[in-house]
């Protein structure tokens, strides 16, 4: 087989969907990177990116613009990549939207196969087709380290009586992101129980934490009974998924109470309750959920 018919043969698996052929056309010890894997990948890393990707994307295609060597082990491929979302990326819900993607690939060859492949593109072009947001900062420094934040809202503006705290080490990054689907699933349940107030969830790196507001200790119990937080026990106790974990339940022993700004005076007054006044003798505008 020539470069160029490996390298046919490398797009032509990624256009079927074949994990396995695509990794048999760059060998034990052939590398793929491009502007999203961090470094190169291979092996069932390298799996785990294909695969997660035509999840997302169950209609992915490739279609190559131009192809040609360029040196005696070398060639470059110019395609555009196109796909509807119409599974979950990333733990994420799918969007059903189409996107566009041009860009390259650069291969290198040894012993009969692909040696490496270098993919370029806009690394954020199909975040925007989506509608996702971009966000841009370190993954440390210093002793901060930086991720990501999701929040739902019951729209309950009672105040908490007991909070929840669960705490997961994923595995890698996709056990990350089955940990993400699994906890969106377990909050849309949380929506329908009475004492459930709100949740704020957080992922740094593999750490992945959710803090959840109930109207006290005992509401908390009834996500117990849901059916997406039964199914991720399953999957933690069976060690799928993390490396490590906790949860806890935090009973309140002092609230403040929300101080709002008026909008006559301008000054910050407590607002204990819905129709409280200002000293200027103005209204109170009704507080935020406290979660």
């Amino acid at each position: 087989m020539t470069p160029m018919e490996r390298v046919a043969a490398y797009i032509q698996a990624w256009n079927d969907h074949d994990a396995d052929a695509v990794l048999a056309t760059l060998g034990p010890s052939g590398t793929y990177e491009d502007p999203t894997t961090g470094g190169p990948v291979n092996g069932e890393a390298f799996r785990a990116n294909a695969t997660g990707l035509w999840t997302a994307f169950p209609d992915l295609s490739f279609e190559t613009v131009s192809e040609a060597p360029t040196g005696p082990d070398t060639a470059a491929a110019q395609w555009i990549m196109r796909g509807t979302n119409t599974g979950s990326m990333r733990g994420m819900p799918p969007t059903g939207k189409a996107v566009t993607l041009k860009g390259a690939d650069f291969f290198t060859f040894a012993d009969d196969h692909i040696a490496t492949v270098t993919g370029y593109f806009d690394g954020g072009a199909v975040p925007r087709q989506l509608g996702l947001n971009i966000i841009v900062q370190p993954f440390q420094a210093g002793p901060f380290r930086f991720g990501d934040s999701v929040c739902v809202s019951s729209g309950k503006r009672q105040e908490p009586g007991a909070f929840s705290i669960t705490y997961l080490e994923a595995l890698d990054g996709p056990a990350g992101d089955r940990v993400r689907g699994g906890s969106r699933d377990s909050l849309i349940d949380m929506l329908h129980l009475d004492g459930f107030i709100g949740a704020t969830t957080s992922r740094i790196g593999n750490r992945m934490v959710t803090v959840s507001a109930w109207t006290d200790a005992q509401a908390s119990r009834q996500v117990m009974k849901t059916g997406a937080h039964a199914e991720a026990m399953k999957w933690f106790t069976a060690g799928e998924v993390a490396s490590a974990g906790y949860t806890s339940v935090w009973s309140l022993e002092r609230n403040n109470g929300f101080w709002v700004r008026c909008d006559a005076c301008g000054r910050m007054s407590r607002n204990s309750h819905d129709g409280d006044a200002c000293a200027c003798g103005a209204a109170l505008p009704d507080h935020p959920p406290y979660w």
